[in-house]
């Protein structure tokens, strides 16, 4: 007898295969059998009329703050998720000495965007070193499972103290300190490495996190520690425009130590052909059989900008500054006077202020690249909604039109502004992208980002865009689609024991009204520890998520079980 049978749903594998209908039994947290009409079972699960999949395996997040105190990782729990793999972007907060706590929590605060106060508030500290915090961890009841790389940021400052902050060159002692450290993480159980070389990842106004401008020996040396224990992947985030530049050794990272290596792959608007040509690289390094791959994002990284949120049109402008601080009912009464709107809309005011830069004014003047987002968010906007579009056609000027929209909704309206993977004004790039042997679904950025992106929901997107909804170019196959963020993503990360509808893979598994899917339109909450503000989008028609075979959400709520655990490096199927 099973413990469950999951009856009758339409099963999406993971495989990539057809899907079929079947019963699913499960023992012990595990998938025991998949068939036929099964049979019994201490409890039955009716799945007629739905879709049933693997947890999704989300492997780009940064919960590395929020895991120790939200055992439901929200939002993640909302749409599937079943695993997550923190510590990318070389952020995180281990290793660690107690006098850099405070500095390894602004650094997460400058890249990631998430509030200071939040994780000073809401981290238990109960370790120093990478093993300790994975110790830590595991001693935390969640739903979920999670896993963790081991962040270049902390590593470094732990090493090398403020030498390692001002960007010193490591020494030949420093880098044999780091390569020591990681191997001793990633024996623990690290699923990773992830540093950063871009400037666009910034903290304390102007500084750059440790690594941004490490040397190849350092990096190189960093690395093949991963090669020497005989797992993990290599993860790299560096300046998008330039990233053919930082081919040459990541391949040859790849193919000395034979474990992934992934970049992130994403379009900006100065360079909208480059993913063609790593595109390319990735085709030969896949004919050459070398684990190099592009992290990619299933739709471009939205900007959302709310009069709520930290990021709008009108943030520069001094009238703004003096409302900025205001209760929210009182912000909204001046922001309703047509007086302020006047002054708010007047553009020789915007662009005169002292806050008023470069990037200022690509946030504030690229109306072509600003849409609404509206009750049903359409995260591929023709060209003719465009705030730049509404303007010209209604004989306003562009920030009467923003204004109007943040307006919408009783002051609640978002202004959707699609940064990368938009320079052709629709997402066939992205097409293409998605269905390449090389690429890895990844960049959602689960926990972070809190009071401008909330790109949390792309799992979910996956499916209602990409395998039903898309009208502005072709759909993809709802088998490709599961298959790319459960299988694909897990094989990646050495997770050999989930991503499939098969006999000995964990019992991690969603249960969805695919008729009934949607992802409704963010919202800015204050629910983080000491009030903390972010962006929060949910989903609606997933029936039921399953975790090791017991149910963690239902319809949207949560069940109050508990069965999830770390993920140490590598894991195996049964």
């Amino acid at each position: 007898m099973f413990d469950t049978i999951i009856r009758g749903g339409t099963l999406v594998d993971g495989s990539g295969g057809p899907r079929f209908t079947g019963d699913i039994g499960i023992a012990d947290g595990r998938i025991a059998e998949v068939g036929g009409k099964l049979g019994a079972a201490h409890r039955e699960i009716d799945a007629s009329g739905a879709i049933v999949t693997p947890g999704w395996v989300d492997v780009h997040t940064h919960y590395d703050g929020q895991v120790t105190w939200d055992p439901y990782l929200s939002p993640s729990t909302d749409h599937g998720v079943t695993s997550v793999v923190m510590g990318n972007c070389g952020v995180g907060f281990a290793p660690v000495h107690r006098d850099k706590r405070e500095w390894l929590i602004s650094v997460m605060e400058g890249v990631e965007d998430i509030p200071g106060t939040v994780l000073a508030e809401g981290i238990d500290w109960q370790w120093e070193s990478f093993p300790e915090y994975l110790d830590a961890l595991e001693r935390m009841p969640r739903a979920l499972d999670v896993g963790a790389q081991i962040p270049h940021s902390a590593l470094r400052t732990y090493v090398m103290g403020e030498r390692g902050i001002t960007h010193d060159e490591a020494t030949p002692a420093d880098i044999q300190a780091m390569v020591q450290l990681v191997r001793e993480g990633m024996r623990a159980g690290a699923l990773g490495f992830s540093t950063s070389r871009t400037i666009i990842h910034k903290y304390q106004g102007r500084k750059y996190p440790p690594g941004t401008f490490a040397s190849p020996d350092e990096i190189l040396g960093i690395a093949r520690a991963l090669g020497e224990v005989g797992h993990g992947v290599f993860q790299m985030t560096s300046n998008h425009y330039q990233m053919e530049t930082e081919l040459p050794w990541m391949t040859q990272l790849a193919r000395e130590n034979n474990l992934p290596v992934a970049f992130a792959l994403v379009q900006t608007d100065q360079t909208p052909d480059t993913w063609k040509r790593l595109l390319a690289a990735l085709d030969e390094t896949h004919r050459q059989n070398v684990p190099l791959y592009g992290a990619v994002a299933g739709r471009p990284a939205g900007i959302l900008m709310a009069w709520l949120g930290s990021t709008h049109p009108f943030m520069a402008h001094p009238l703004w500054q003096q409302i900025a601080p205001l209760p929210w009912t009182e912000k909204l009464a001046r922001l309703r006077d047509p007086a302020v709107r006047a002054q708010l809309t007047d553009m020789d005011a915007l662009t005169g202020s002292a806050r008023y830069d470069s990037r200022m004014a690509y946030l504030t003047q690229s109306f072509h690249k600003m849409y609404a987002l509206g009750a049903e968010p359409d995260y591929e906007p023709p060209q003719e909604r465009s705030v730049a579009a509404i303007a010209q056609r209604d004989g306003r000027t562009p920030l009467e039109v923003v204004y109007d929209m943040l307006m919408d909704l009783d002051g609640k309206g978002i202004v959707y502004f699609p940064s990368f993977n938009y320079a052709y004004n629709d997402l066939s790039q992205l097409h293409a992208e998605l269905q390449h042997p090389r690429t890895m679904m990844s960049l959602a950025d689960g926990g972070a980002h809190c009071g401008y992106i909330c790109d949390v929901s792309m799992p979910t997107y996956m499916l209602t865009h990409w395998a039903r909804d898309r009208s502005r170019g072709p759909t993809l196959p709802l088998e490709l689609m599961v298959q790319r963020q459960t299988r694909d993503t897990a094989r990646i990360y050495g997770l050999e024991d989930r991503g499939l509808l098969q006999p000995g893979y964990l019992a991690d598994i969603n249960i969805i009204d695919f008729d009934r899917l949607r992802i409704p339109p963010p919202y800015v909450a204050f629910d983080l520890p000491a009030g903390g503000r972010r962006l929060v989008q949910t989903a609606e028609g997933y029936r039921a998520t399953l975790k090791a075979g017991q149910t963690i959400m239902e319809n949207g709520e949560r069940t109050g079980a508990l069965p999830g655990k770390l993920m140490r490096g590598p894991q195996r199927r049964a």
